[in-house]
């Protein structure tokens, strides 16, 4: 049996130049796939909140939804890095809550590492945690989970308190044990300098070329969502007209009862 992709690994990847590819998903069924085409890591994120329950941002997704997807991911491959995300209230109200919150991703979602947003105000939760033996990998930026605090979904660090504020966030995690950064909705020459001061992998989503490596939402690069065209996403397909296309020749072949034939019948 394959051994996954450790928190090591991905750190060994990020100080060879070694790019690191992680998708978010969210079942077995495309666990499965995304291992079979080679995927480093795979980060089951709160955006199932909006994915997969059809919410507006993540903020109703609870610490039981996010175990119940892990665990269907972890199911379906042996090979990629997984890492879980706590969700909005899992972590925010005390650092005692945050490590109960964390041990049960761990323990139940049968996830290798968790992931939380913000910086420096969540440095001593993350030294908790990993001095816990729960390996923590942070979010920086646009952190969706500050959705109404940030006024919509807005590029973060663009200005330089911003930008200095940013940096010190990052060392404050890095310092506190987290083993990776995830660099999100920021400037690429911001996301540059971070990675370049940090000891510890960037992983960017909408923050440039310069990270150690990048993430993306499968749903997304597989082009499921026509209407979802946000500037930091390249569409590697378009399955949402290739699955409209298939499941209405289904529909025709049922109603002209084309299907199912005696091909397909006992």
């Amino acid at each position: 049996m394959s051994k996954r992709k450790s928190t090591c690994t991905l750190r060994r990847m990020g100080q060879d130049g070694e790019k690191i590819v992680m998708v978010t998903c969210y079942d077995a069924t495309f666990a499965h796939l995304v291992e079979e085409a080679g995927v480093d890591a795979i980060l089951v994120g709160d955006s199932l909140g909006m994915v997969i329950q059809g919410h507006e941002h993540t903020l109703p997704v609870t610490l039981d939804d996010v175990i119940y997807h892990c665990r269907a991911v972890a199911r379906g491959c042996s090979r990629p890095h997984l890492v879980g995300d706590l969700p909005f209230g899992s972590y925010q109200t005390t650092v005692d809550d945050a490590l109960r919150s964390a041990t049960r991703l761990m323990k139940e979602g049968a996830v290798q590492a968790v992931k939380l947003e913000g910086g420096e105000p969540f440095a001593e939760a993350v030294h908790r945690m990993t001095t816990a033996g729960i390996p923590v990998m942070g979010h920086l930026g646009l952190t969706p989970q500050s959705v109404h605090q940030f006024g919509g979904y807005k590029i973060q660090g663009r200005t330089p308190s911003a930008a200095e504020r940013l940096k010190h966030d990052a060392r404050c995690l890095q310092e506190a044990g987290a083993y990776a950064v995830v660099l999100e909705g920021i400037p690429a020459p911001l996301a540059a300098e971070v990675t370049a001061e940090l000891s510890i992998p960037t992983i960017g989503i909408g923050a440039g070329i310069g990270c150690s490596g990048q993430v993306l939402v499968l749903y997304d690069l597989l082009g499921l969502n026509d209407a979802f065209n946000p500037k930091f996403l390249k569409k590697f397909d378009n399955l949402h007209q290739r699955v409209v296309e298939a499941v209405g020749n289904y529909a025709r072949e049922v109603r002209t009862s084309d299907f199912p034939t005696a091909r397909h019948s006992h």
